[in-house]
């Protein structure tokens, strides 16, 4: 638990977060915009500070953020993701707490493509016997 840089990258649907944690005074700013700028709505807010506040470290740590992609919960899944990722470089001993919660794990799912001969991906023209 040195002051040094901890990286991570964390990914979610599309968008991928590289995440920087520094020792400091819990600042948290998600591309050069506090958290509560960047992200209007406090569900994503939320999710973002999940894994600082189950592992106990609010405001000792100073987050750094470069995310893009996709929307702004699939970037909030992201973070958390990465967030979740440096702490484990930060202190390994945190793996198990975040593991249990299921925070290290990555999320893939993304939005199943549009099919030809389909309205979306799986919704067909309405069917006419007649």
């Amino acid at each position: 638990m040195t002051s040094e840089v901890h990286y991570a990258t964390g990914r979610r649907k599309t968008s991928s977060a590289r995440v920087y944690l520094t020792s400091g005074k819990g600042d948290i700013t998600v591309n050069d915009k506090k958290l509560d700028i960047y992200f209007g709505r406090k569900v994503a807010q939320m999710l973002v500070m999940q894994p600082i506040e189950m592992t106990e470290l609010s405001g000792k740590l100073d987050i750094n953020v470069k995310v893009k992609g996709g929307g702004s919960f699939g970037q909030a899944g992201a973070i958390r993701h990465g967030i979740s990722r440096a702490l484990i470089s930060y202190d390994e001993e945190l793996r198990a707490q975040l593991k249990k919660a299921g925070l290290l794990t990555r999320d893939d799912r993304r939005v199943e493509r549009k099919k030809p001969g389909l309205v979306k991906a799986r919704k067909s023209k309405q069917f006419s016997k007649r």
